[in-house]
């Protein structure tokens, strides 16, 4: 065979259709994350705003080189450091009593002490601006009448005040991470340590924190990264004390200006993703090579520590910690919702007004149908999407493997004021016959490059625990790559496939950052529905949706529970 044909039979036996799929698969990963961080540095450097002809320059970094940008930094990292020492040693100290002590009831403790996690954190900041107003917040009112003072005992509006908040959901977040290392732990070098005459103290600081020493470093590093990305903190307690960390000025270089200064914004984002590489690549290099693991192995059972009375205390604290991140937000919305005026709460004051309000409100109606087509439809494609990934990076040995396993995990470095900015350039660039600016598919692109991580690493868990004879017997007997990904793989990891679909829905409704960037008149969802409330003032409608998006975690986390049961249950 002569002349081109013979060229097409090479090029075919060359490239395999597994090789056009897995460079697809690159090509839309990188859309997700190479596209947006490309286009980042794109508009660090341009001068005008997206889709408008201008010049390159270093002005935005020019401009971001100030002693007020050097106080916002410092506001920054003091701020996620003062949040993640705290947090941390609560969340040991929340995993010890349900781990390795026999508190009372320990199981339905874990339960509560995880809710924080998946509440959306907007609802819990405008919950505590209500509950910690100096002037009229809820608990304010009960210490002047409880004492017949005109005190003030708490203002959330204070560096107090955000670090107070984060470490609310911060919290549960490292306890996830910690429990499940006490219960893995051996207890058989604890033993000794007790055997060779060290006291309680003495083994839980010498042994069993080292044991935990990489998983506590890792926590902690994860936990101070969360806090340089957090937003909705910052923006409700910081900003009306004049306190501004780097995401609040990002947002508010570009909505409160009288002219948005998109290439500072953009400096200054790509700025804090270098500081965000740096982070990441000091934690690589301080647990390369370090097993997150501890002791363990067959036959045994971790010891539980017989507290005797002082078990009541620690079921109480447990109990505690609950009442002040879940009961006291909620509550304050329940309340709210009920009387005319925030902070005026007087029986002539109760009203049903906000109900009929928010219910009679076309646009809080569009926007909770936006959440949720964008929370199922969103979290079903990061899933699947995350499913093949996960598959391609665990279950395989395919050119071009590696590159995809690192493109999936790129956004988890971006936070997602930074990710809302790289993409509003990225959209705003697009081609014309492209429109995806200002869509409801901007959101939807988003929210699938945010939530990739955590579906790969759900994923890749599941898959690493199913034997490779099931995929080539069904490879064996004629079914395509698809049919055994999702027959038998998918199948078989279905528990896992859907806790993770609840937590990448959570994770999208509580989105506020990205959200808020690339919204338009439309596509608005009830993240900065509520936002756009509050900066009204109208905090009693803002307590209505609230108790209903409060309504929806708890249906979802009861979901995921029962999910995470019948998996152990098949197990």
């Amino acid at each position: 065979m002569q002349g081109p044909g013979r060229w097409k039979l090479a090029l075919a036996g060359w490239v395999t259709g597994r090789d056009v799929a897995v460079a697809a698969l690159i090509l839309l990963l990188s859309f997700l994350a190479v596209y947006p961080l490309s286009m980042l540095l794109y508009g660090s450097l341009h001068s005008t705003p997206p889709g408008m002809a201008g010049e390159f320059n270093l002005n935005g970094y020019r401009s971001i080189m100030t002693a007020e940008n050097a106080v916002v930094l410092l506001n920054t990292v003091g701020i996620s450091l003062g949040k993640t020492i705290p947090a941390l040693l609560m969340a040991v100290l929340l995993a010890w009593i349900v781990a390795r002590t026999d508190t009372p009831w320990r199981d339905k403790l874990e339960v509560l002490i995880t809710l924080p996690f998946f509440v959306p954190p907007i609802l819990t900041a405008m919950a505590w601006g209500m509950l910690g107003n100096p002037q009229v917040g809820l608990i304010n009112q009960v210490w002047r009448w409880a004492t017949g003072t005109d005190g003030t005992i708490i203002n959330v509006y204070s560096y107090f005040g955000i670090i107070w908040h984060m470490i609310q959901y911060s919290t549960p977040f490292l306890f996830l991470f910690i429990v499940d290392i006490f219960r893995a732990m051996d207890p058989a070098l604890e033993e000794s340590s007790r055997m060779c005459g060290a006291s309680r103290w003495r083994t839980f600081r010498s042994v069993t924190l080292m044991l935990m020493l990489p998983a506590l470093t890792n926590s902690f590093i994860l936990s101070f990264i969360r806090g340089i990305e957090s937003f909705e903190s910052p923006l409700f307690f910081g900003t009306p004390a004049k306190i501004t960390v780097i995401t609040t000025e990002i947002y508010n270089s570009i909505n409160h200006r009288a002219t948005p200064d998109y290439q500072y914004a953009t400096a200054l984002s790509f700025a804090i993703l270098a500081l965000m590489f740096l982070l990441v690549i000091w934690q690589w290099r301080m647990l390369r090579g370090r097993s997150f693991s501890t002791v363990t192995g067959k036959g045994y059972s971790p010891s539980v520590m017989k507290l005797g009375p002082w078990k009541w205390v620690t079921f109480g604290f447990c109990i505690l910690f609950f009442f002040i991140t879940v009961v006291l937000p909620i509550g304050q919305l329940a309340i709210g919702s009920f009387f005319r005026f925030f902070g005026f709460y007087t029986a002539d004051m109760l009203t049903l007004e906000h109900y009929s309000a928010v219910f009679s409100n076309s646009e809080i109606w569009r926007a909770f149908g936006n959440t949720m087509f964008l929370g199922l439809a969103g979290a079903t494609a990061t899933m699947a999407l995350g499913a093949i990934v996960a598959y391609i990076s665990v279950r395989t040995k395919w050119r071009g493997r590696r590159v995809i396993d690192a493109l999936a995990w790129l956004p988890w470095m971006m936070p997602g004021m930074v990710l809302g900015i790289g993409f509003l350039w990225a959209f705003a660039m697009l081609p014309g016959p492209i429109p995806i600016y200002g869509t409801i598919w901007a959101l939807m692109l988003a929210y699938i490059a945010l939530g990739t991580p955590v579906s790969v690493r759900v994923m890749s868990s599941a898959y690493a625990q199913l034997s490779f004879d099931l995929e080539e017997c069904s490879r064996v007997h004629g079914a395509t790559f698809f049919q055994t990904l999702w027959r038998i793989l998918v199948a078989l990891a279905w528990p896992s496939f859907a806790v993770g679909w609840v937590l990448t829905f959570f994770g999208i409704m509580r989105e506020l950052s990205a959200s808020i960037l690339l919204y338009s008149v439309g596509s608005e969802v009830l993240s900065v529905v509520l936002l756009r409330l509050w900066s009204n003032g109208q905090a009693e409608q803002v307590s209505v949706i609230g108790l209903f998006m409060m309504l929806l975690v708890i249906v979802f986390r009861w979901v995921q529970l029962r999910l995470i049961k019948s998996r152990i249950s098949t197990l």
